[in-house]
């Protein structure tokens, strides 16, 4: 059973809210996190950090800001810790 909640996120000067929804996938879970109208989806590695897997990387043209979504990921770490 997926979970809704709001990410807030303080991002080169700006308070940002995002929004995520917890969708557990056998042991393991994955955040679908809404980053600038498009879904990304976050999973938990073994140290217990995230990464993001990008939707269809090789034929999307948009240009992700890695640095937000690194700021995403360490937002989700430490929630979730």
């Amino acid at each position: 059973m997926a979970e809704a909640f709001i990410l807030p996120l303080e991002y080169q000067g700006e308070e940002r809210d995002f929004d995520c929804e917890l969708r557990p996938m056998g042991y393991t879970f994955k955040i679908a996190v809404v980053v600038d109208g498009s879904e990304i989806l976050f999973e938990p590695d073994e140290e217990g950090n995230f990464r993001a897997a990008l939707p269809n990387p090789g034929e999307n043209k948009v240009r992700w800001d890695k640095d937000l979504l690194g700021a995403i990921a360490g937002q989700l770490a430490e929630v979730f810790k």
